[in-house]
This record gives structure tokens, sequence and C-alpha cells, in this order.
């Protein structure tokens, strides 16, 4: 998801990290234990007169599975459930709304921001750095950003076209 939001306009920092749970400052190891609560998450700081919240909402639904508990492609568990961290009450209205406007059963939970800690480095700018030598890259994220670019390709950056 890192490698879809930072193509947008309007978007200055994408960070891969760990959101939702309990256990403080977490490791890639412990989160994927599946015990801490956390979910992956990345944190968007955007420019709102460039890029809206709904936006990002409305590109967040386009680009990955909404339907599917605790999955996203071939990764199981809850901490790869899809969930939005909202901020405050008009970004809460904003993503409950914008979850509604959807026809399918979605299992995306909406829940009140409280913490998000950065994920080690080697997450950070993860597609850029392993696109051709994982193919996790090809099979999972590739298809997602094919589905930005065919859909939002007005709202992405020159230099990602």
């Amino acid at each position: 998801t890192e490698a879809i939001f930072k193509r947008l306009k309007g978007v200055g920092e994408v960070t891969s990290g760990y959101s939702g749970g309990g256990t403080k400052n977490p490791s890639y190891e412990e989160v994927s234990s599946g015990l801490t609560g956390h979910a992956e998450a990345i944190q968007i700081k955007f420019a709102p007169k460039t890029t809206s919240y709904e936006k990002l909402l409305e590109i967040f639904w386009a680009t990955h599975d909404p339907t599917t508990l605790n999955r996203q492609g071939p990764d199981v568990g809850t901490q790869y459930r899809s969930a939005i961290f909202y901020h405050n009450e008009k970004q809460h209205r904003e993503a409950e709304d914008s979850k509604k406007a959807l026809e399918d059963k979605i299992v995306t939970e909406i829940l009140p921001f409280n913490e998000f800690f950065p994920a080690e480095s080697y997450h950070q700018t993860y597609y850029e750095l392993n696109k051709t030598s994982n193919p996790y890259c090809s099979i999972v994220i590739d298809p997602k950003i094919k589905k930005l670019l065919d859909k939002f390709n007005s709202d992405v950056k020159e230099e990602y076209k």
C-alpha cells in the first residue's frame, strides 16, 4: 500500500508500520506472530489542498481487497486485516460513508487512531527496493499499481506515470 499512496499528488510522506494493537514499539517478528493486536499499516502525510481524504479513501477501496477477512494477497492473519484508523470525527464520518457506498460485504475495520509505530528500515520503500527481486512485488503490488494508473492516472505524480 505504501507504493500506491507515495505515487499520489499531494502525498508527502508514507511510512510503513504497525497500528491498532497494545504492544509498544513492536518488531516485525512480534507483529507477524499475530499476538500484538497490531495490523500492518501505513501513515500518510498529505496536503489537503492538493488531495482530499475522500480521494485517499476512494483509492484505498479501489486498490486492495476489503472483502476478505484478515488477508491481503497471500498474507493471512489478523495483522493483515483491512483497517482505517481515523484521526478525527470528520475522517470517521467520511470513512464510514465511503464504506457504506460500496456494494460488496466489506470487512474493513474503521477505528480511532491511537498510536503508530514505524516498521524497521527494510520495510520502508519496500517496493522500490525489491520490485525486481521479490515475487511478492510482481504478484501483489504491481497489479495494485496498474489499477491506480488505470483508474486514477490524473492523481498520480508525473514521475510515476
